[in-house]
């Protein structure tokens, strides 16, 4: 079986990689019966001399392989038929910007399978990139909150070598006796916890968090009924939410007199209620000061979250009064940070540990009709597949 490591080409360029040389050469070894070669690229955070010194070829046409393997999007023009592909294709929630990307693969009789839908049997997902989205946008809270107060400057997490670069400049934080906030207890939730244990940041339950004053600071990971409750009032479950958010308020204001920087790491489910909105922000109540939203809902359940910023230009202000974007170095102001491809600030980082996981759960079952892969087939033989039959009406529209 021959494997291909695509060069990815959609714009702006992103330089991960599905797996980095010396995974290469581990799954050569672990598995004889793969073959892997890799597309000769100029800007991926490995070079091509790195693939080579690990016996890995390099080459420009790479269309031999039986099953291809990228990150974001392959371009509709670079697509190869009856081939089998790997890479988020971004059009499970029927994304308009990609309907005649999964209607070529379809006439091209492309077999994909979509990173974002392999799930283990219990439904949670194998793959994904939040956990480094966590670490970075945690990071790139903590350098705002520098910036805002004058009390440190960090390196951008973008011009640091790796993650260890990274870390190593976390010990230029000054915090006195800051509240931070976390929402989200997954894998984006868990990656922000990472860098702010670096910290020696104490963790206090919520009833301390908001009755209790500290003389160091601390933070608290909520997840969504410590921040949404029954309009009714009644006892409620993540299931209860679940089947009814309609039928839930937001009880999130409740930490913002409290908070100093909110780091946002939760899913949010379109319907649900907002955590906060551009009125609350108006509120005498709402103190934070630096808002870090990992998830980057624009306009949605994080209301300052008015755009997405640039990995170069990662960091806004929202004015509470108008509501428009301003000064975030300005006391009445909100500083917001909301890059929303965090993992590509550390692309080395972020490619071992999604290709750890490839290896791990993907490559031992390539060669089966595994229910995993089955599942995650958007496309094959030249339709879709009956778990994405929902999105028959999108590709006929």
């Amino acid at each position: 079986m021959k494997l291909g490591i695509l060069r990815e080409e959609k714009i702006p360029v992103d330089r991960r990689t599905p797996f980095s040389p010396s995974q290469c050469k581990r799954i050569i070894n672990d598995f004889p019966n793969i073959e892997i070669y890799v597309q000769s690229c100029k800007f991926r955070c490995y070079s091509d001399h790195e693939y080579l010194l690990n016996n890995i070829s390099v080459l420009e046409d790479i269309s031999f392989c039986d099953i291809l393997f990228g990150i974001k999007e392959v371009p509709i023009d670079r697509l190869i038929s009856h081939k089998t592909y790997f890479f988020f294709s971004h059009t499970i929630k029927k994304q308009a910007y990609n309907r005649d990307l999964l209607k070529k693969m379809i006439s091209l009789n492309i077999r994909m399978i979509d990173y974002e839908v392999l799930k283990f049997d219990n439904g949670k997902r194998i793959l994904g990139f939040g956990r480094y989205a966590g670490i970075i946008g945690a990071y790139n809270g903590l350098l705002t909150y520098g910036l805002k107060t004058n009390l440190f400057n960090l390196k951008p997490a973008h011009l640091c070598f790796d993650r260890k670069e990274m870390d190593n400049q976390l010990k230029k934080v000054i915090l006195k006796n800051e509240k931070l906030l976390v929402t989200g207890k997954g894998r984006v939730g868990k990656g922000i916890l990472e860098t702010l244990i670096k910290l020696n940041v104490t963790e206090v339950n919520q009833n301390d968090y908001l009755t209790k004053e500290f003389n160091y600071p601390v933070f608290l990971n909520i997840d969504v009924l410590d921040y949404n409750e029954r309009i009714d009032k009644k006892k409620s479950n993540f299931l209860d939410f679940i089947n009814n958010y309609k039928e839930y308020k937001s009880s999130f204001m409740k930490f913002v007199s409290k908070t100093t920087i909110y780091f946002a790491g939760h899913f949010y489910a379109n319907g649900a209620p907002y955590l906060f909105t551009r009125e609350d922000v108006r509120s005498k109540q709402f103190n934070i000061s630096v808002i870090a939203d990992v998830s980057c809902d624009i306009d949605g359940p994080v209301a300052t979250t008015i755009r997405a910023s640039k990995i170069t230009d990662p960091i806004y202000g929202y004015n509470k009064l108008t509501e428009d974007e301003d000064d975030f170095m300005r006391d009445d102001v909100v500083a917001v940070m909301a890059v929303d491809n965090l993992p590509c600030e550390l692309p080395k980082d972020a490619s071992k540990d999604f290709g750890e996981n490839l290896i791990k759960y993907v490559i031992p079952i390539l060669h089966s009709n595994n229910s995993i892969l089955e599942g995650a087939t958007i496309c094959k033989d030249g339709d879709l597949t009956q778990n994405f039959e929902y999105l028959r009406d999108f590709i006929n529209a």
